[in-house]
This record gives C-alpha cells, structure tokens and sequence, in this order.
C-alpha cells in the first residue's frame, strides 16, 4: 500500500514527533550558565563490518556539530554530517514546489469530500497551485493536502548522520559528544529577614533552561557555575558597574564542593528529564538562622547639592562565612528578599543581584530606599585658596643654529578649593537609627584631597570616598558638616 502524507490546516508534525520514542541513550548533560552544555550520550548499536552510514536521532537541534566526538571500540569517523532540516507543515510545502499532490476538500454543510490533483507553483507567503486549467491560492480552511512521499532530506527529529568505519561487526556502547547552544541556568535566593533576632533564612534554587530544540529524558545533570570561555563569543571585556555599597568583601574559603578547574559544580540528585521549552527548578541551598543586620546608606557626588531630602538606602549585610554564614559559594543571580509583617506573613520587601560568591564573604545588599530615613547634602560655601606655591610642570630645550642650546622652563600655580558641605539626616522612626554617609568623587585624578575639619570622625574607604557613620535619635535629626580642601 501507497504511504501518503496529509497536511490540513493544522497538521500535527510536532505531535508526531514528540510521540516518537528517543534514540537517545545513556544522557549526561553539563549546562554552563552562558548559553552552553555538554551532551554526552551512549546508545547501545549494532555496528556491522566495514564502512556503513549510521543515524544518530534526537541530538539537540542547536548542536554544535564541529565539536562532536565519537567513540566506540574499533570504530573510526570517516564523515559525519548533522541535518537539521525539521519536518514542518511550512518546510513540507516548500519541498513540494513542482510536485503534484491531491487537495482534499469537505463540505461544511453536508461533510461531502471532494478530491482533485493539483500542482504546487509557489509556497512565498501564501501557496499557489494549478488546479485543472485554473490557478487558485490555496485556503486550507476545510481542505487539506495529500503529499504521496516524504521529500528527501526533511526530518522529523535533529539527526545527525555518522559514516563509520568499523573492524569487527557486533553490539558495543557507541559514545556521543557535542557542545549545544540553547542550555543555560541560574540561581534565584529566596531571604526571609527577621530584623528584630538579627537573623536571615535563605533557600537557594538553580532554574535551568532548555531551548534547544530537544528533550533530553533521565539524564543525569550537572551545572557549572561560571562563565567558561568561547573562542566564538570573543573577550567580553563588558561589566555593568553597580555602586559599590560598604561591607561588600570576597571571601577566602573553599566551599565544600565539588570543583571543575576554577569553576564549581553542583549536581542535580538523580535523573531528570529536560524538556525542550521548559524551565526546572531545583532546590540547591537551604540555611536557617544565619547572622544578618540592616543599614542605612546615602552616597554623595561630588559638588552635588539636593533642594529636597532624599531617601537613604536600605542595605542587607550578611556573609557566606562558615562559621557564622550561609556556609557555601554562591553562583551568580538574584537575591529576593521577604520580612514577616504584623500578621505573621512573608511580604516582599526588595531584591538585587550577587555575582559569583566565594564562601567567607561579606555582603551588603540594597532592598530599597527608606521611607523614613532621609538625607540633605547641602553646598554651604566653596572657595579658591591661593596657595602661594609654584610647581615646574615642563622643561624644553631650545636649539638655535649657532647659539649654544638654552633650557625653557614653564611654571604653573598649584590652586586649592576649600569646599564646607553639610549634611542633615533626620529620622522621622520611633527608634534611633545609624545613617552611613558616603561623599564620593574626593580623588577624581589630581591625588591631593584633605579634611581638615569634620562635626564626625570619618573614615576613608578609599582614594575617592569616606564615610561618616551619623547616629540619629529616634523622631530627630544630625547635622554632619565637613571641609573638604582639594585640587578642584
């Protein structure tokens, strides 16, 4: 009997091929977080004597195929190609141009069928076909097509084809590997804080993804957590800067994990079955009662002066540490952070994300700005200060024919800016409150920035800032007011 294909208005090409059992066998999966896995899977086959052309179906639609290796014992690769030509209703009607197939049409008022041959002319945004000695565009509403053959070269799964050269006939593990793009995964903290216990429970949950055209069923799974290198993405030299918040330190400890050269690696338990078009979560980290405090910080640009108080923000201070942490690395992505209200609920309160984190390290969060926290940097006075001091900034010689060569010297007169700002910090809490002021900018290339004077011992963090730490009583305000004398 004839085999015949019929296309209607929705054929279910993806339906049949999802109903195929795999191919695959033993699957390992290695998901990388920048868009990147290692497939690895072994089929069990029977290879005959000599040269043969042997199909490997269900490999990932996003394979790389310059990165596949093949291994099986006594067997060589002579040529292998990947055909990735997917049977869909579009590409069916695209291969048929030329053909003649049969349109099937049905009567919605009586369900008669009626049958004609017809020749496909065109498939471009529309397909045209010659019906008898008229042209007609075809609707399939209440048609459908019959093709009498699959063309050649479309497939319904990703295959790829694999010319072997093989010693001795008989069953053995053939074993697949290839990089795919389509993977990736992240991880994703859920932080409940209790402010008044100073304490922090975190659950960590890695979401992985699989866009790569194909379902990978109970493989075993392992992430890496870093970003490992690719020759075709080149140097990414692009970090977005965030504000650095104060308590922000790498940590010096080795997590009690598994490593895979300077990455981590943290293996699913069991087997899972990724499936294409799907996100999975798995549960990573769970901690109860680790150390955490809350803080207030307001960051000044240089020279800026506000009109109107502005919020100072909310910043989360917990560590990795073993001792009195989380207790392990932390692979990049969001912290979300929740705090009991009145009635006893979980209620969202901010997040932000962490890169890759050592264990033992320090980190300040920011969750948000504070209602009832506010900060009011004010310009009171900048000045010039002649300095009365002369410094050499060039020498030239001058040669002119003749004349012995003179030297040129040129001097230029070291100027100082004394800056007084001040900064009102007030706290409309019914409890008092420690506000950590940040003036930023102290160092912006000319190295020679001094504070003769400030209302509070400051501490410098770094070249370009310092920071005032401006206790504040409850339902009250502080005034810090600093002298800045500087370059510019």
């Amino acid at each position: 009997m004839r085999k015949v294909l019929l296309l209607g208005a929705a054929f279910p090409v993806a339906a049949f091929a999802q109903s195929v059992q795999s191919a695959q066998g033993d699957v390992s999966l290695t998901i990388y977080n920048n868009d990147l896995a290692l497939v690895q899977d072994v089929r069990q086959m029977n290879l005959p004597q000599g040269r043969t052309r042997q199909e490997f179906p269900d490999v990932s639609a996003a394979i790389r195929p310059e990165t596949v290796t093949l291994n099986a014992g006594g067997t060589g690769i002579v040529e292998q190609n990947f055909d990735y030509d997917l049977l869909t209703p579009g590409k069916l009607m695209d291969k048929a141009v030329g053909q003649t197939v049969t349109l099937v049409r049905t009567n919605p008022a009586t369900g008669a069928e009626t049958r004609e041959s017809a020749t496909i002319l065109a498939n471009n945004d529309g397909t045209i076909v010659r019906v008898g000695d008229r042209i007609e565009v075809l609707n399939t509403y209440g048609s459908r097509v019959i093709f009498p053959s699959l063309p050649a070269g479309l497939r319904a799964r990703p295959t790829l084809s694999v010319t072997l050269d093989t010693s001795t006939a008989g069953t053995r593990p053939v074993s697949l590997s290839y990089l795919s793009r389509g993977f990736g995964w992240k991880a994703d903290y859920v932080a409940l804080f209790d402010e008044a216990a100073g304490k922090i429970d975190v659950q960590g949950w890695i979401t992985l993804t699989n866009n790569s055209g194909t379902t990978f069923d109970k493989a075993k799974v392992l992430l890496v957590a870093g970003a490992v290198g690719s020759a075709n993405g080149g140097y990414d030299s692009y970090r977005p800067q965030r504000a650095v918040i104060p308590g922000n330190r790498p940590g010096t400890q080795s997590a009690n994990r598994e490593s895979l050269g300077d990455f981590y690696v943290y293996p699913i338990a069991g087997r899972t079955t990724v499936a294409n078009a799907q996100q999975k979560q798995v549960s990573f980290l769970d901690v109860a009662g680790a150390p955490a405090t809350k803080a207030y910080l307001y960051r000044n640009n240089w020279l800026a002066n506000q009109s109107q108080a502005q919020s100072a923000d909310t910043v989360l201070r917990f560590s990795t540490t073993r001792e009195a942490g989380l207790g392990d690395a932390l692979p990049a992505g969001t912290v979300r952070v929740y705090m009991r209200d009145a009635r006893g609920q979980p209620q969202f309160i901010g997040e932000n994300g962490i890169g890759h984190t050592p264990m033992g390290s320090s980190l300040a969060l920011k969750t948000g700005e504070a209602f009832d926290v506010k900060v009011q940097p004010t310009l009171e006075k900048r000045e010039r200060i002649d300095s009365g001091e002369w410094e050499r900034t060039a020498r030239y010689r001058v040669t002119t024919p003749g004349k012995a060569p003179a030297e040129v010297t040129v001097d230029q007169e070291k100027v100082f800016w004394r800056t007084m700002m001040a900064y009102k910090v007030t706290n409309a809490k019914a409890t008092p409150v420690t506000v950590e002021v940040v003036q930023a900018g102290l160092d912006n290339w000319w190295h020679d920035t001094r504070v003769p004077s400030e209302s509070i011992k400051g501490e410098q963090l770094s070249a370009d800032e310092r920071i005032w730490r401006v206790p504040v009583p409850a339902n009250g305000e502080t005034v810090l007011t600093v002298q800045f004398d500087t370059r510019y």
